[in-house]
């Protein structure tokens, strides 16, 4: 009988785990080539992964909430046919092979596995990683087996920017007794050091006429995110006032005759990420991820854009070689990535390999912003509310005084990598991009 192993894939750029959110097909089920097996969440997108090949569903390796790793065997498919020995989910005829249901488990590994399954396994508090992000799946774990906060922060990740990963927590449990873990004292400093703060977040009582909201699985992962980035990133924020009296008389003049033509609305946003490419490629530095100690200056450049979701949470699409597109382009890319967004349609490929970030914090009526970065990146920047104020305008006649169409752009930047004056000049250069528009160009 022919088993195909059926493994969780790469799901995008810094994703390397996901949550199975629900089997679509039960063992003993036949499948088809291509038809969705299982429903999997990440911090970016949610997803059905689709069969890859045509047979029954043998063993299932994952329950519902379980979280798995790029590359891990969700599951298993017979090409040739209905197999008697179909399993429940996770195997866990196999589990009961390793630790016997009257023996007391004692290796640290063994743990690690069953106790997802025992729901009488005692609670503990999941350290939060203060100093260092750590992924649900270890905090998990690090709950299981009572590791300490000092004892997590200490493991040497071997995951992405230093992250620490299920191995490596398991490599630790496994060699806990026989190698005790080295104290800070003892370890040479790194090239680059942060200055470990103990920060305990203050404990919030509700009163019996409070309502107590549980924060639902995304919002959770934004937290985790957010979180991380302001700790790995020391965040600097420039802002610049941009006139766009021109862009606004502009598209009021042909967004009729736009939508006429190529079936598209015509929107600020592809506008703005227009210039913003401009500016990344006048300022290359600015398109740039960190790792330890070196700097990674990207080739390719992959404008994010923050959209709302239906529930309130955001999610950020990218525009994949935003250079190589013109502004019919763009508006094109943005409207769909949008739309795709709101329906729920969006695909892990649509939400990866992003460069540089814009959010549009003046769709909500805001002036200005100061963004969180969105990792790895290095740079992100948010388009305040357009308004008519005065402005002062200078001709060659005098001066005089006008309406004019304002904005405000907050750019943020990662001081590590981005000074201030290229933070500052690449905003300012983009600003000046958007100032002066070429209102005569074809469309």
């Amino acid at each position: 009988m022919a088993e195909i192993e059926i493994r969780l894939p790469k799901m995008g750029e810094s994703v390397t785990e996901a949550t199975i959110t629900n089997w679509l097909k039960n063992p003993g089920d036949l499948i088809a080539m291509d038809e969705p097996l299982v429903e999997v969440a990440t911090d970016k997108v949610d997803n059905e992964l689709p069969s890859e090949v045509a047979g029954t569903l043998i063993k299932c390796f994952f329950e519902k909430d379980q979280v798995a790793q790029v590359g891990d065997v969700i599951a298993i498919i017979s090409t040739d046919g209905p197999s008697d020995n179909a399993t429940n989910t996770v195997a866990k005829d196999s589990i009961a092979e390793i630790t016997p249901s009257n023996t007391t488990v004692t290796s640290p590994i063994v743990e690690a596995i069953v106790a997802p399954l025992n729901n009488e396994a005692k609670e503990i508090n999941t350290p939060q990683g203060q100093g260092k992000f750590f992924s649900p799946l270890v905090k998990s774990i690090a709950q299981k087996e009572a590791v300490s906060l000092e004892q997590l922060n200490n493991i040497t990740g071997t995951g992405q920017d230093g992250r620490v990963t299920k191995k490596d927590i398991l490599a630790f449990l496994e060699n806990k007794t026989a190698t005790p873990i080295a104290t800070k004292s003892s370890v040479a400093a790194p090239a680059l050091t942060i200055p470990e703060t103990k920060i305990v977040a203050p404990v919030a009582i509700a009163s019996g006429e409070d309502q107590i909201i549980e924060m639902d699985r995304m919002r959770k992962l934004i937290a985790d995110h957010m979180v991380m980035s302001k700790h790995v990133s020391p965040h600097v924020t420039s802002f610049v006032e941009a006139d766009v009296t021109n862009i606004v008389n502009w598209r009021n003049k042909v967004k009729s005759k736009f939508f006429e033509t190529h079936g598209e609305n015509i929107t600020f946003t592809p506008i703005f990420i227009e210039a913003i490419v401009k500016a990344i490629k006048d300022f290359p530095m600015i398109n740039v991820s960190v790792n330890g100690t070196t700097i990674i200056k990207k080739s390719a450049i992959n404008i994010g854009m923050a959209t709302a979701l239906p529930s309130g949470n955001l999610i950020v699409p990218v525009i994949k070689n935003a250079d190589r597109l013109n502004l019919l382009g763009l508006t094109k890319a943005v409207n769909e990535l949008a739309n795709n967004a709101r329906n729920n349609k969006l695909k892990p490929d649509d939400t990866s390999g992003g460069t540089y970030t814009m959010t549009n914090v003046g769709s909500f009526g805001n002036v200005m912003g100061t963004p969180i970065i969105n990792q790895p990146q290095v740079a992100i920047m948010a388009v305040g509310a357009i308004r008519k104020m005065p402005a002062v305008i200078e001709t060659p006649q005098g001066d005089f005084i006008g309406i004019r169409h304002k904005m405000f752009l907050s750019h943020s930047y990662d001081h590590r990598v981005v000074d201030g004056a290229l933070g500052g000049q690449f905003v300012r250069r983009v600003a000046d991009y958007l100032e002066g528009f070429d209102i005569s160009q074809n469309y």
